[in-house]
């Protein structure tokens, strides 16, 4: 393994805040401003020297050396547009391969800001109205016990107020069962119609991928075409995101140079390979293949007013409180996107991803700054008891933190 620093135990500050941050709400249970300047970015890691003082290479090799992560990855841009790569561990258990500088990783629910991106494109376009109930786009489809599509509105379902139970809680609980499973978003709408209303719409916040799942269905129905169609068109290509890209139908490997991903069967079991995925498990709440640089130029390009208009891009930052089973009580979300205060007093607009194999948090400052971190296994493959499990998903956030504010 490429690990070259070990240190016992978390410094003084990370535990003050393991628990801070994001909660695992911003995970995929399934399993739930300019151009980046690569020029002069430093590689960590499985390149680093013994010794190496840099915060985030020891906070990479911590997530590798305490929390049990295979492998670690990340990449992060100061104000000034350097950007640095960092690795840590081993890509492949079975041969020790190294960790690739900025490879590819399944996005997981990163995919949402995506998501969201592209639906208020449309409606800065007058195609969508954020307030319109989704009945009026996609009539007779979302209905059930307490469930009326007539009641729930566009910004309901992206800014998770809608009540509609999440689906994943109706999959298979062991990953490699369904790894080759391709599933239709419709499938995964009536797996979570088949349960009742969690709450009146617009009444409380509570994460749910179905939103996303809608969200897709309702780009496509205006739109006349494929969600990744869209998504390619109107986010990826235009924003240069060269290593981004959205899974063909039935492709279930990851085209570029990756470290491979880890799932097991029961929390803290053994590690299997599960790299090769289906992953329209996830579709457009968390299908994207991508990497720490194109996340962080994602994120600075929405965040900079590269990817929406004014006007949608106040509505993607207006938030509500999403604390309800976190440990930071001042996060909120707004549209497709989490706010979360930093130990350093600023704020990052960014989202976080799980999904079998991987698990992923990043985000951006108003000023400039930029991080993503990125690991090849969910907390709940590493760790085998609830406070493990919300430690280890806690340590990635946290390294974003250190990352951003270092």
């Amino acid at each position: 393994m490429s690990v070259r620093v070990h240190t016992s135990a978390r410094n003084k500050q990370k535990k003050q805040h393991g628990r801070r941050a994001l909660s695992v709400v911003a995970a995929l249970a399934v399993l739930g401003g300019g151009g980046l300047a690569v020029s002069g970015s430093l590689a960590y890691g499985a390149q680093d020297r013994a010794g190496s003082r840099d915060a985030v290479s020891k906070g990479a090799q911590d997530l590798v050396r305490e929390d049990g992560f295979p492998g670690a990855l990340a990449a992060v841009e100061d104000s000034r547009g350097r950007v640095r790569d960092y690795t840590a561990g081993t890509g492949d258990l079975e041969t020790g391969a190294a960790v690739p500088v900025n490879g590819q990783v399944r996005a997981g629910s990163n995919t949402k800001s995506f998501t969201s991106a592209v639906v208020l494109q449309l409606v800065g376009e007058g195609k969508v109205d954020l307030d319109e109930p989704i009945e009026t786009y996609l009539p007779g489809l979302v209905h059930g016990d307490g469930i009326d599509g007539a009641r729930i509105t566009v910004r309901n379902l992206l800014q998770h107020t809608s009540g509609l139970p999440d689906y994943v809680q109706s999959l298979p609980p062991n990953p490699f069962e369904i790894r080759d499973t391709y599933y239709n978003p419709r499938e995964m709408l009536d797996l979570a119609l088949s349960e009742k209303a969690l709450f009146e719409p617009g009444t409380k916040w509570q994460y749910s991928n179905t939103n996303y799942i809608l969200a897709g269905l309702l780009v496509e129905k205006v739109t006349g075409r494929p969600f990744g169609e869209e998504i390619t068109n109107r986010i990826i290509r235009p924003l240069g995101l060269k290593d981004t890209y959205w899974p063909n139908a039935g492709e279930r490997g990851i085209r570029g140079a990756h470290p491979k991903g880890y799932a097991s069967t029961t929390p803290g079991g053994p590690l299997e390979d599960i790299t090769r995925l289906d992953p329209s498990q996830a579709s457009s709440a968390g299908q994207l293949v991508t990497t720490p640089r194109d996340l962080n130029r994602f994120f600075s390009a929405l965040l900079g007013g590269e990817v929406l208009d004014a006007a949608e891009l106040k509505q993607m930052k207006t938030t509500v409180p999403a604390a309800e089973g976190s440990t930071t009580p001042n996060t909120e979300y707004g549209l497709g996107l989490f706010r979360t205060p930093l130990t350093c007093g600023a704020e990052l607009w960014g989202h976080g991803g799980s999904i079998h194999g991987y698990e992923t948090f990043s985000g951006v400052t108003d000023d400039g700054r930029a991080a993503t971190v990125a690991v090849t296994a969910l907390s709940s493959a590493v760790a085998a008891d609830t406070e493990g499990i919300l430690d280890a998903h806690q340590h990635v956030q946290d390294l974003v933190d250190t990352a951003i504010c270092k």
